[in-house]
């Protein structure tokens, strides 16, 4: 459930970044930037003070994967 007193990305911010392991774009729930699904599986960044931490060692990997070279097999497709 999002965090209702969460301060919000500006639009045309949140427009702008991407996830840097699957280039998916990002919406906000409360405290947390989420890939968009299917391509980017839901993998969350956090919001600290108001920053975007889209550092992939601090992404939390979706449920069922254990590590993020386990998410990159499984989602990641390579650019060819």
């Amino acid at each position: 459930m999002p965090d209702p007193t969460a301060q919000p990305i500006e639009p045309i911010v949140l427009n702008l970044l991407r996830c840097p392991v699957t280039r998916s774009p990002l919406r906000q729930e409360g405290d947390w930037l989420v890939a968009s699904k299917p391509e980017g599986a839901g993998l969350r960044y956090p919001i600290r003070e108001g920053i975007p931490v889209l550092l992939m060692d601090q992404a939390q990997l979706p449920a069922g994967v254990a590590t993020l070279a386990e998410f990159k097999a499984k989602y990641v497709v390579a650019a060819g």
